[in-house]
């Protein structure tokens, strides 16, 4: 069966809780669509804003301070926000990326520090670690045996150690002054390749369909890694075809639309992983934008979604929302970009109204076809 561009849309949307928003619990809802991309702590509250109907931020609060979502280095070793059921396989079969992407990086190999050494301190960590530990104790945990390589190594375990981030205070639960939390004692498990077949169908699940290319790309794992996992999985998954010949490969009965289902309008936040799941990104990011949307520092800004697509970006701006899009609007649209404003604004006057201030710089550097104000 052949997939249009935007049937593959719609299916995305589908399974991000896009199409409309549902009645879930805050960790039933981040189980659904997998993972939040979390470096900035206010994304994953805005990103279930987005998707969850009722949705009250203080149910993200409790979820990750009971540890029920969790947040953690895993995939494209960048912070996530995942289900606590989802994590230890999401961490095993990322841990050979997350150490290579550290040991391997001339700021610790400067260190004089070998990979025993530092593989010697984690049972320590871990231990340490049974409860909340700052940087600082961390280090000076280290420091009497090592003086100052003790902050290579804990630059380098804290992204490949079974650590997650511990709650440290309001708006957004993560404060500046992060504090970590050893989620596990035992060793990984040795089925890395059962977690890699858990990782890909997990994600085809919330992104599906979707290439070996695509699967790659969410989790920067090798092609080679996820195509032996997909033939693993074999008859555990459904094969379609793109629309530009390549092979998609899906899992039976998840949610796939008619391509004219209506799309509503939405705000999403910084780094929403819906736009960075995929290595072909024109299903959700028009090619012409992804320069604009994404920094050549890797930031990519908050998005204006419109009829399924990104069609401008968004910032908070005295107490309203300064939309710009990139192309001509209708009427309809502005319409229910206002509506979202509106809900929106009230999330962040509760929590930050100038979330997101310290990237104002790049709307400097911005040129849109059209930049409103919308105040709700």
């Amino acid at each position: 069966m052949r997939l249009t561009e935007r049937r593959l849309n719609r299916a995305t949307l589908a399974r991000q809780l896009l199409l409309r928003r549902e009645p879930l619990s805050a960790a039933d809802a981040v189980r659904r669509v997998v993972a939040l991309q979390a470096q900035e702590a206010p994304s994953p509250y805005i990103a279930l804003w987005n998707r969850v109907a009722g949705f009250d931020p203080a149910d993200l609060d409790a979820a990750f301070a009971r540890f029920r979502v969790v947040k953690a280095t895993l995939m494209r070793i960048t912070l996530h926000a995942v289900h606590a059921d989802d994590y230890p396989a999401f961490h095993d079969a990322m841990v050979g990326n997350l150490r290579a992407s550290r040991l391997n990086d001339p700021r610790f190999r400067t260190s004089g520090l070998t990979t025993a050494d530092v593989d010697a301190l984690a049972p320590e960590l871990l231990e340490f670690a049974a409860r909340p530990r700052t940087r600082v104790e961390i280090e000076g945990r280290f420091e009497p045996r090592l003086g100052e390589r003790a902050r290579a190594a804990w630059w380098a375990l804290r992204t490949f150690a079974p650590v997650v981030h511990a709650p440290t205070g309001g708006p957004w639960s993560f404060g500046t002054r992060a504090a970590f939390l050893a989620t596990r004692r035992e060793d990984p498990s040795e089925d890395r390749e059962g977690s890699v077949r858990q990782l890909v169908r997990r994600y085809l699940e919330a992104f599906g369909p979707a290439s070996v290319a695509d699967v790659a790309q969410f989790a920067l794992l090798g092609r080679t890694v996820v195509r032996d996992a997909v033939r693993a999985l074999g008859d555990e998954l459904v094969p379609f075809e793109g629309p530009d010949g390549f092979r998609l490969f899906d899992v039976p009965g998840a949610p796939l639309p008619p391509e004219d289902v209506l799309a509503p309008p939405r705000l999403l936040p910084m780094w929403d992983s819906v736009l960075l799941a995929y290595y072909d990104r024109s299903r959700l990011l028009p090619p012409e934008y992804r320069r604009v949307v994404g920094r050549v520092n890797g930031d990519l800004l908050p998005t204006l979604l419109v009829d399924g697509s990104v069609a401008g970006v968004w910032r908070p701006l005295d107490g309203a929302i300064e939309a710009t899009a990139f192309h001509r609007l209708s009427k309809d649209a502005w319409k229910g970009l206002e509506a979202e404003a509106s809900g929106l604004l009230g999330l962040l006057a509760e929590r930050d109204p100038s979330v997101y201030g310290r990237y104002g710089h790049w709307w400097k550097r911005l040129s849109g076809e059209d930049v409103r104000i919308l105040s709700g």
